[in-house]
């Protein structure tokens, strides 16, 4: 097996400038290039301190480990390994893109130190029959003024109503999910004012009658679904039509209420049938008056 050393750099193809002592083109390096590399673990990087992109996908790493000093770190991508838990990245305080897609994680967390973080990539997670991927909500009401694009295709995921936080979400894609609930998926998606694209292909939910049209009302900045694009006049139609509908029910029901409190009209036939009915009771109270005595 392979760890991720400085040696392994050293003995890497990384071009560096004549007389430029090994220490300083460590110092130099902004990007390490390591996919596919059969690589298990990750060793001490600490010399490369300014180290802002980390290509580590399609190896064997199973934890994220020692990168600590990359506080300069902004992309992360580790699709494609084994590993289970995200742990280890709270330094990493200007990370802007994680990939961990392809993995073996079961629930999204400890990522509540990274205030940058715009992209999340979480597809196709290694999971274990009948199991879900579950988002934690401390982490997800974390990433809420932050996080733009977020990747959970393929995960069993049946509910989404936890991400009602992330506000800023501009790409959403839940691709092979297990989504059905159309109402619950309005509600998620009224909190969503900046989404322009996203994709819910494969899910139960695509089949529900009106599905598009209603999506299209609620998500107003929304420019691409399930991969085709909205038609502003299309999207006009239906913002229309669904007010239309809105205020003839507004109406109806108005009218319902109005009807309500309208008093029975008192006619000449009903005044003598109240006379009636008060001397039958007068009749009776005396009556039952005389009795007593």
């Amino acid at each position: 097996m392979v760890r991720l050393t400085i040696d392994l750099i050293a003995k890497s193809r990384h071009k560096r400038k004549r007389g430029l002592s090994f220490t300083d083109y460590l110092r130099t390096l902004t990007h390490l290039h390591f996919s596919n590399r059969n690589i298990d673990g990750i060793g001490d990087l600490s010399a490369c301190r300014n180290l802002t992109v980390l290509y580590l996908y399609d190896n064997q790493i199973m934890q994220i480990c020692n990168l600590d000093f990359a506080s300069n770190l902004t992309h992360l991508y580790m699709q494609n390994n084994k590993i289970s838990q995200i742990n280890n990245l709270s330094n990493l305080h200007k990370l802007s893109k994680l990939y961990l897609g392809g993995n073996r994680i079961t629930v999204v967390e400890g990522l509540e130190k990274l205030s940058e973080l715009k992209e999340l990539h979480l597809e196709n997670q290694r999971l274990a029959p009948g199991e879900k991927l579950l988002l934690d909500p401390t982490t997800l009401l974390s990433l809420g003024e932050s996080l733009s694009v977020l990747n959970i295709n393929n995960n069993n995921i049946d509910d989404i109503r936890d991400l009602t936080v992330l506000k800023e979400l501009e790409q959403f894609f839940a691709v092979d999910n297990k989504l059905q609930n159309l109402e619950e998926l309005e509600e998620v998606f009224g909190h969503w004012p900046q989404l322009l694209q996203m994709d819910l292909s494969g899910n139960p939910v695509c089949k529900k009658p009106k599905y598009r049209d209603r999506l299209i009302t609620v998500c107003r900045s929304l420019v691409v679904l399930d991969g085709r694009e909205i038609n502003e006049l299309t999207r006009q139609f239906l913002v229309n039509w669904k007010a239309s509908k809105e205020a003839m029910k507004q109406r109806k029901n108005k009218q319902t209420t109005s009807k309500q409190l309208i008093p029975f009209p008192l006619t000449s036939k009903s005044f003598d049938d109240l006379t009636l009915c008060q001397g039958f009771c007068s009749d009776q109270i005396h009556g039952q008056t005389s009795i007593q005595r």
